[in-house]
């Protein structure tokens, strides 16, 4: 979320929550309220910054990303399957079989969850990077993740949401506390 209005989030500037590139300002193609005084929501991916009123066709991209999230999966589970099939083939044991499975499920567990958490609050940068790999063999999870969130809402909408409304409560003090000229004030002797 952009501070100001008008000025877009660099890559480098810290934005609400202290990290760095958060901040990124809405368009008037993406949002109904244009370039009002204030922050301006954060885009999430796939809904841009409909989420904020539900409008322009928010449904749809819901429908659009559960439905696609879950054929992803889908596909990313038959694709694992051949690969172990192609394990059978070549003889390498049951054990390699087994542990071949039990890698695939309990990396998607943790990618689910790790997912799911990031909906809700944001997590540690270098955190997330060290995560990233893991995140990649576990990419079922995720998929499944995004899938019943958006039966929901949009993916990180509520995390969103709650930023916006602290950024909006934060400007409205700010602005508030602004209101008179200073220098008209009575000095206490």
């Amino acid at each position: 979320m952009s501070e100001e209005p008008g000025t877009p989030g660099t890559p480098g500037s810290p934005g609400p929550s202290g990290r760095p590139g958060t901040s990124r300002p809405a368009t008037a193609a993406t949002d109904g309220a244009g370039t009002a005084p204030g922050p301006q929501p954060e885009p999430i991916r796939f809904f841009g910054t409909t989420w904020l009123t539900h409008d322009g066709g928010y449904g749809l991209r819901r429908a659009g990303l559960a439905a696609g999230s879950l054929l992803a999966a889908a596909a990313g589970c038959f694709v694992l399957r051949f690969a172990y099939e192609g394990l059978t083939i070549a003889a390498v044991g049951s054990f390699v079989n087994l542990l071949v499975v039990v890698m695939f499920a309990i990396c998607s567990a943790i990618a689910f969850r790790r997912t799911w958490e990031g909906f809700t609050k944001r997590h540690d940068p270098a955190s997330q990077a060290s995560m990233r790999g893991l995140l990649t063999i576990g990419f079922v999870g995720t998929l499944l993740a995004y899938f019943f969130r958006s039966l929901t809402e949009a993916p990180g909408e509520s995390l969103h949401r709650e930023e916006y409304e602290e950024a909006r409560e934060r400007y409205a003090k700010r602005t508030q506390r602004r209101t008179g000229n200073p220098s008209r004030k009575k000095r206490k002797r």
